[in-house]
């Protein structure tokens, strides 16, 4: 399916989210009646200030946290209703994720870091292998693939991590901070990545950020302030990126 056709459907809802944390006698409310659809084939930011909630919100609609009150679909699927392992099944099925600090596996080389998720998945060594090569080229990274995480720059670990999500081919992306490690040109160069994931794969990418630099790169914005979504900003197309041609080159 292009991502043409799949921009209209909406991959990911919420309705009514609530959440809270309690710490002694201190209840603190972090969403506050959270409403919101994410749709295929757009980059999504979700931005403000550190402590807003907006990676409460990304956990919770990437299935690794419950919420309190409301329901979470994604694909049409209501997570409330999965059991544990389901929900398991589910994000290893259907979810990628990125996050700051890369989770990168010392031990491993690149091309093993790709391939580790692919083998929870069950499939076969040489398909393995096909997918790590396909989305370590599209991030260009094919190169370093028999490197190791300490052998790597900031921008090239999080340019791996990005390629483990894409190998596995996912309906949803989850990226949380994905740029705080890294130089501008390096934040450039990422969040250029996940834009063009987003229109070339029609796959749903949905990041959280206090980065004002990546809101022109988004297709949408919504803007968190004190738990709660206070403005859903549709960027124009002619301030959006093209295909970044430093991929291959940025370190």
């Amino acid at each position: 399916m292009t991502a043409t056709a799949t921009a209209r459907r909406a991959a990911l809802e919420a309705r009514g989210i609530v959440k809270s944390f309690v710490s002694g006698r201190i209840h603190t409310r972090v969403l506050d009646h959270v409403s919101l659809q994410v749709h295929a084939g757009e980059l999504t930011l979700i931005a403000g200030p550190s402590g807003c909630g907006k990676s409460t919100l990304l956990s919770i609609l990437s299935g690794l946290q419950r919420p309190d009150e409301g329901r979470v679909f994604a694909l049409s699927e209501e997570l409330g209703r999965l059991d544990l392992r389901a929900l398991e099944r589910f994000r290893l099925r259907h979810t990628g994720f990125v996050f700051q600090g890369f989770d990168l596996f010392p031990a491993l080389l690149v091309a093993e870091q790709v391939e580790l998720p692919l083998q929870y998945m069950g499939f076969l060594p040489a398909e393995m292998q096909l997918r790590a090569r396909e989305a370590l080229e599209e991030v260009g990274m094919l190169s370093r693939r028999h490197l190791r995480p300490i052998e790597l720059s900031g921008g090239e670990k999080q340019r791996v991590a990005i390629a483990r999500a894409l190998a596995k081919r996912p309906d949803l992306l989850f990226a949380d901070e994905p740029t705080s490690s890294l130089d501008a040109a390096n934040g450039q160069m990422v969040i250029d990545m996940l834009h063009d994931i987003a229109h070339r794969h029609g796959t749903t990418v949905l990041c959280v950020s206090h980065d004002p630099r990546l809101i022109e790169h988004a297709d949408r914005v919504l803007r968190m302030e004190d738990g709660r979504i206070l403005d859903d900003l549709r960027m124009s197309p002619s301030i959006q990126p093209t295909m970044s041609a430093t991929w291959s080159t940025a370190q």
